[in-house]
């Protein structure tokens, strides 16, 4: 994949002064200066100030900072803007008025700090003095510190562009490790570009520099394109690494049905009274008892153990079947109609995970509780299969053997981790957002409703990719999800456009306005074009296919006869 050339070491730039500091800000953290230069005061633009270090043997550091607000003080009179047929520079030449720049413009900086390899931005402590000079951050500078790693490098993931400057000028490369370890989320509103977004970023993992092992839960069907990494010589690596990419649809899903926990079955079956579900609870107690090691149990085995659980005795002693033991059976029996839930095969761990491959599982034709269960049962075995690996507690004969760190993606989140209602995934994505981290287990969850996802889940993934957002709602809800540094780049929100993203947590080393890249492979979830699809049906050739399929089928004409003798 080619690059935007690096400007690290191509030649030497010279600071570009753009204003001069007032004073300090509302708050400790920001100071105000003038400029009467438009060009460069754009929200989110970085700009910095030197300081003297009196400790390093008076060596000047360079404080960097962001624009997070900016106000028109002076200007022309309103008076000659007043008539639209009048040049406002012609009337002020008029009236003696010759600066080029007549507006002056006060500036909010929120201080960074200034950059240290080893510990990241370190804030000084100290605030310019008034009528110190206010630099631009040159492209060298910006790519230097905000990219944990540099495009290219092992574990690096080049995302796109800086936003404010030239196309290419400044890439934005963030770090995989802290990526995929820490969790990340992708939060957009519909047709913002978050599924792009999210194949970009599945695409820096397969590259020959990561090799990622990654599984997509797909809703859609939207990630199926991702095939073409196998054999893009973009994904060639020298030592003849190409990623592999498997798409299980629906009819490839298969979760063992022994691997199911009570509220998984539950979750499966119509509505249940309380004596049901307390039968029902008895009689998995029961199978897992009989079983004992041997987990290999099927719904016939949780149906006679209804049975013995719903057993009563009578007055005499004589043992009777109860009356919930039918009706449960009947709604057992569902469960044991679905595709998905088998005896004996299932989608272990290592048929979903692998270094360089993607596993995309299509779930765009199960219904919504089916998808809970399964997402579910996966993510608590990968979970299990991580920590067990990781204590040495399985070999690997084992099919839970997972002797590398995994990333799991899932769309549509909001939906597997809900705010204000019961779902079997959500108390599984909490454990492994909280305890994920120290087994090489990743999460990364895109959703179009950040307002619906649980906070306990949006809380803990470190890592945010934000794009177009108009709802209040939603976009009240990032406040607390977002590290302060970047909440002043939410006012953005409403003004991004498709494939503009705020990037802000632990991949970057502070919150960065960023255009996304081209994809390399094709993207798979388009919005589908209706008015040039009613425009085709009326089509010369579509039209006379109709025709032909809705004309009457031409009977065989009856013969003629006499006396009931063809004369034919």
């Amino acid at each position: 994949m080619e690059l935007p050339s690096s400007p690290l070491n191509s030649f030497s730039t010279v600071a570009v002064v753009i204003g001069t500091v007032k004073g300090p800000g509302e708050n400790g953290n920001q100071y105000v200066f003038i400029t009467a230069d438009n060009r460069y005061v754009k929200i989110g633009e970085f700009v910095y100030y030197e300081v003297q270090e009196t400790e390093t043997g008076g060596e000047m550091r360079q404080i960097l900072g962001k624009l997070s607000a900016r106000r028109l003080i002076d200007h022309l009179p309103d008076r000659i803007f007043a008539d639209t047929e009048v040049s406002p520079e012609a009337v002020a030449a008029l009236i003696g008025f010759t600066d080029t720049n007549p507006e002056i413009y006060e500036v909010t900086v929120d201080v960074i700090g200034y950059f240290d390899d080893r510990l990241g931005f370190m804030n000084p402590r100290r605030t310019p003095n008034p009528g110190a000079k206010v630099y631009l951050a040159d492209d060298a500078m910006l790519q230097r510190i905000l990219n944990k790693r540099q495009p290219g490098a092992i574990g690096s993931a080049f995302i796109g562009g800086l936003l404010l400057r030239e196309v290419g000028a400044v890439p934005i490369s963030l770090d995989v490790k802290e990526l995929v370890s820490t969790h990340m989320t992708i939060l957009a509103g519909t047709g913002s570009g978050k599924s792009y977004t999210a194949g970009v970023l599945i695409e820096e993992l397969l590259l020959p520099h990561n090799r990622a092992a990654v599984l997509i839960f797909d809703p859609h069907g939207e990630y199926s394109t991702l095939s073409e990494m196998q054999g893009h010589p973009a994904f060639q690596g020298d030592d003849g690494y190409s990623p592999k990419v498997k798409v299980l649809t629906p009819d490839d899903i298969r979760i063992r049905t022994s691997s199911l926990d009570y509220a998984d079955i539950l979750t499966l079956l119509p509505e249940m009274s309380d004596r049901q579900q307390s039968i029902l609870n008895k009689a998995y107690a029961i199978v897992k008892k009989h079983r004992k090691g041997d987990y290999r149990w099927d719904v016939q085995d949780l149906i006679a153990a209804v049975y013995e659980a719903d057993t009563q005795v009578d007055d005499e002693g004589n043992e009777k079947p109860g009356s919930s033991a039918p009706a449960l059976e009947w709604k057992l029996e569902r469960l044991a109609r679905s595709p998905y839930f088998h005896p004996f095969q299932h989608l272990a761990p290592k048929d979903l995970f692998e270094p360089g491959q993607a596993t995309v599982l299509q779930m765009n034709e199960i219904s919504q509780e089916e998808q809970q269960v399964i997402c579910a049962a996966v993510l608590r075995q990968a979970n299990q299969a991580r920590m067990n690996t990781q204590k040495e507690l399985i070999t690997p004969e084992d099919e839970n053997y997972l002797p590398y760190p995994v990333f799991i993606i899932v769309e549509e989140a909001h939906r597997f981790a809900p705010a204000h209602e019961p779902s079997r995934c959500k108390a599984v994505l909490r454990t492994i957002l909280s305890e994920g981290r120290k087994f090489g287990l990743g999460m990364g969850l895109i959703t179009q409703r950040p307002g619906k996802i649980d906070s306990d889940v949006l809380s803990q993934c470190m890592s945010q990719f934000i794009m177009r957002i108009v709802n209040p709602v939603d976009q009240e809800s990032l406040k607390f999800g977002v590290e302060a540094a970047g909440r002043d780049l939410l006012k953005e929100l409403p003004s991004l456009t498709k494939g503009q993203v705020i990037i802000s947590g632990a991949c970057v080393n502070t919150p960065v306005l960023c255009k996304v890249r081209q994809r390399l492979t094709k993207h798979g979830g388009e919005t589908l074009d209706a008015p040039s699809e009613w425009q085709r049906h009326f089509q010369t050739h579509r039209i006379q296919d109709r025709k032909i399929q809705e004309a009457p089928v031409a009977g065989r004409e009856r013969s003629q006869t006499i006396r009931g003798v063809s004369i034919e």
